[in-house]
């Protein structure tokens, strides 16, 4: 029985000590995931041109790749996560230009 307890606080231990870098994370993934939405939806909407899709896309693949390097050690630090969201500042402002630029497809 006290092998059984063990074993539970010892899994809820790791279970919580997962869970901290997933929280974090989840936040950048949330607004990579609002971002290629605002593509997707000028794309559909005709205010992105391909190239400016392509452009677009392939930044936001570049911010994954960060984000992926980032986490490799299994946690996002301080100077990660405002490198992360700096990045994504930089793409949202793109995204707003391309779609407001008179440029449609």
């Amino acid at each position: 029985m006290l092998k059984i307890i063990a074993i539970a606080l010892g899994t809820l231990t790791l279970a919580g000590a997962l869970a901290t870098p997933a929280l974090a994370e989840t936040r950048v993934d949330r607004r990579q995931d609002r971002q290629e939405e605002r593509i997707d939806q000028g794309i559909a909407s005709g205010q992105l041109t391909r190239g400016e899709a392509a452009r677009l896309e392939h930044q936001q693949d570049h911010i994954n790749r960060m984000e992926n390097r980032a986490l490799a050690d299994g946690k996002l630090s301080a100077r990660e996560r405002i490198r992360l969201e700096g990045a994504q500042d930089r793409a949202s402002r793109q995204i707003y230009r391309a779609k407001h630029n008179n440029l449609t497809r």
